[in-house]
């Protein structure tokens, strides 16, 4: 018979002690995050040096933009597919193979001479975006439901912040091979190797220290969960796709002021690469609390109001991030622009972690399908975003105020939306996944 200290280090951890490494569900936890911060390095690692791949290559605005499209398209259906195979062959599995397919067009995008070969290598490091649906599996898996968007919140957060660092490391590590004495193609080209060398790194650490549950590996043990899910049941739940729009209005424009940013700054304000590379990267570092901050407060409004209260909450926080976006299209100075960004990126980055603090109450056994549904929204958002910045007649000022008026009205979406069960409007988070 198993001692009740031995249950409890298989079971769903109550609370969350980010200081703590102790046990496999705060070790998943930590390795989780990490690795999805340097997949998030490699996915935008290339973004802060787009000024000098502009001038290498001699692309046009349009290229740039199809170049953007490309980086989060290919996500869209990347994420469909790493949501199932989550629910059938286990998280470790998954993230390891995606790290080893990843790293491929990380380092090798230093190949590119030409627009066709970068945007085909772009649009294969887009890849590595499907890392966040099994982040936030993992961590549902490690955590009970009480905490659960807490810690998806954490995680996604400071997996996301990487993101923003890259824009801050990247055009060191540019200059310092400058430095070294290599021409500027020669090391723009050089710099992505690192991040792609990281992932291999990653690969192996995440097979040889995570496990599936709190339990052990998919292989190891019988789960309650054996009969399969279905990814049309999940799809079939008119909450999994206003969910698709919440976050392909928070997620998806938050990479896509990731991609445009640095070189917004850079032509719009004629910051020098260093600046710009900073102003972007403070954007991105907003995910160290912004996002936790959502989880938190997410799962405080659910244990008093229950699902439609999570529902208010992200459409509330959608709505202000759609009015900063628009108060920050129509400034000139790079002072308020700055301030705006801060505003708009503390809501924006609330409502990723209050999405995902819904997700995995909506379906219990699909919760992988369902993140991954979600998690394509937020790419299709970027996506979508993105043509208005290819656009030779509309100004990235003029971008940015169209997307904010959208994601103001996908706040009324969400508002108008019921996210409890109809027969269950009163419940209080007793949709606890059926994970292990």
């Amino acid at each position: 018979m198993l001692s009740q200290n031995s249950v409890s280090n298989r079971a769903p951890l109550e609370s969350l002690n980010v200081l703590s490494w102790k046990g496999i569900q705060m070790k998943t936890f930590h390795i989780t995050w990490i690795t999805f911060f340097f997949c998030f390095f490699g996915w935008f690692g290339i973004a802060p040096l787009m000024k000098i791949v502009k001038d290498d290559l001699g692309l046009t605005k349009a290229q740039i933009g199809n170049v953007m499209i490309a980086s989060v398209s290919a996500t869209i259906f990347a994420r469909l597919i790493i949501g199932r195979l989550c629910d059938t062959l286990g998280p470790r599995l998954t993230y390891t193979g995606l790290l080893l397919l990843g790293s491929i067009p990380v380092i090798g995008i230093g190949l590119a001479n030409s627009y066709e070969s970068f945007l085909l290598f772009r649009l294969a490091i887009g890849v590595i975006g499907a890392s966040f649906v099994i982040t936030q599996y993992h961590t549902s898996m490690m955590f009970a439901p009480k905490i659960k968007g807490t810690a998806n919140a954490v995680a996604g957060g400071w997996g996301n912040l990487g993101g923003g660092i890259t824009n801050m490391v990247m055009p060191l590590v540019f200059a310092t091979f400058v430095g070294a004495g290599y021409t500027k193609p020669e090391a723009w080209r050089l710099a992505m190797m690192i991040p792609g060398v990281i992932l291999l790194v990653m690969a192996f650490v995440y097979f040889r220290y995570t496990k599936d549950t709190p339990a052990g590996n998919f292989s190891e043990i019988t789960r309650q969960q054996q009969t399969k899910g279905s990814f049309w049941a999940a799809a079939s739940d008119f909450r999994t796709w206003i969910l698709f729009l919440a976050y392909g209005a928070c997620f998806g424009i938050e990479i896509t002021f990731d991609n445009v940013a640095a070189l917004y700054f850079s032509e719009y304000f004629k910051c020098d690469l260093a600046t710009a590379g900073l102003l972007a990267g403070i954007f991105g570092f907003m995910n160290l609390f912004a996002r936790a901050i959502g989880g938190i407060v997410a799962d405080k409004v659910g244990a008093k109001m229950g699902m439609r209260g999570k529902g208010w909450l992200l459409a509330g926080l959608l709505t202000f991030e759609g009015i900063g976006i628009i108060l920050f299209a129509q400034t000139n100075s790079l002072a308020m622009a700055v301030v705006a960004m801060l505003g708009f990126a503390f809501f924006l980055k609330m409502a990723n972690g209050a999405t995902y603090a819904i997700v995995p109450f909506i379906d219990s056994k699909n919760v992988g399908s369902v993140s991954g549904i979600v998690g394509a929204g937020g790419n299709l958002g970027g996506v979508l975003a993105g043509f208005l910045f290819k656009s030779e007649n509309i100004t990235y000022n003029q971008a940015f105020f169209y997307i904010g008026l959208v994601v103001g009205a996908i706040g009324l979406v969400v508002a108008i939306s019921r996210f409890e069960k109809q027969s269950q409007t009163s419940e209080k988070l007793k949709l606890e996944p059926e994970m292990a």
